[in-house]
């Protein structure tokens, strides 16, 4: 499949409730879905820039995308973030969380600004960053929700979420933007290293190309296998949540097998907004099992918080 059918294939599979705004970067992955998605649809794209301020590059960006925009005549919003990470968390995820809570206030901007009624947002991730999330989710050791890797499709803060480009290789896109002649701006950062990402985008995708050429769909398809086995357990999850009365009852998950135990208690936690280690769960089902007496005391660190216990039942408290 050439450049032009296989973008253009990804793209008229997509469905979405518009308008749509396009998350921008200035990098050639989102200029090339934006442009795209302009040509396709020009009636209905809108753009967000998330200004980091984490490198002297950041301006840069920032003043292509005002460029690329105001050419198009794309309503375009610049949301300016902190990403500075605490302590104790990585720098990555300081960047994505701020990253989600800017494109956010970005799509509430542009229907108070400039009247368009953004209802999607639209990331442009590929085929290989599809990869890579696995392999760092292999590399750590990650279960079912980590080698699912990224969805295509979700909802939160009451907008629709759309990956529309996970089946295009990065390589297309740049290709295709060679074909439009249009120039993109590369990120210092994508040659340092010190990032794992880094790393498997530049050692390793060459190594499984040459030895596994079609590895992006297998790895795909291995990821949606996992995803969907996800599924199946959060509706196991479900089930015996509601059997055990919506509360974590001692006697009712001493009830359980040592499986379904843990995949209701990761159930638990999420809706405390909070995960459990491998070594934290798997200390949790060891002190349920100990609870032969009302006078054994559970207090074990989860997350940002504790769990403990209140007579018969669990308790998730900071």
């Amino acid at each position: 499949m050439d450049v032009k059918t296989c973008l253009d294939h990804a793209l008229a599979r997509w469905q979405f409730n518009g308008p749509v705004a396009i998350a921008l970067s200035g990098g050639a992955d989102s200029t090339a879905l934006l442009l795209a998605c302009w040509q396709r649809w020009p009636a209905q794209v809108a753009a967000i820039h998330v200004h980091h301020g984490l490198q002297d590059a950041a301006d840069g960006f920032a003043s292509f995308c005002q460029q690329l925009c105001q050419q198009c005549c794309i309503p375009l919003h610049i949301e300016r973030v902190d990403a500075r990470h605490q302590p104790g968390q990585s720098p990555e995820d300081a960047a994505r969380k701020a990253r989600y809570g800017a494109l956010t206030a970005g799509a509430q901007a542009l229907r108070q600004v400039h009247a368009v009624d953004v209802r999607s947002i639209a990331l442009a991730q590929h085929a290989d960053d599809q990869v890579e999330t696995l392999l760092l989710a292999l590399s750590r050791g990650a279960g079912l929700p980590g080698l699912s890797a990224m969805p295509a499709f979700w909802q939160r803060n009451h907008l629709d979420w759309h990956r529309p480009l996970l089946d295009v290789p990065g390589q297309a896109l740049r290709q295709w933007l060679q074909g439009q002649g249009q120039a993109w701006i590369e990120d210092p950062t994508n040659e340092d290293q010190t990032f794992t990402r880094n790393r498997i985008r530049q050692q390793i995708m060459p190594a499984l190309a040459e030895a596994f050429p079609t590895f992006r769909h297998t790895f795909a398809r291995s990821s949606a296998h996992a995803a969907q086995a996800q599924q199946l357990l959060h509706e196991v999850a479900q089930e015996d949540w509601l059997r055990l009365e919506q509360k974590p009852s001692i006697r009712g998950l001493q009830q359980l097998s040592i499986a379904r135990q843990a995949n209701v208690l990761r159930f638990w936690l999420m809706q405390q907004q909070e995960r459990a280690s491998t070594v934290q769960l798997q200390e949790l089902q060891r002190q349920i099992a100990a609870c032969t007496t009302r006078g054994h005391a559970i207090h074990i660190k989860v997350g940002r918080g504790f769990v403990i216990r209140e007579k018969d039942h669990l308790l998730w408290v900071k």
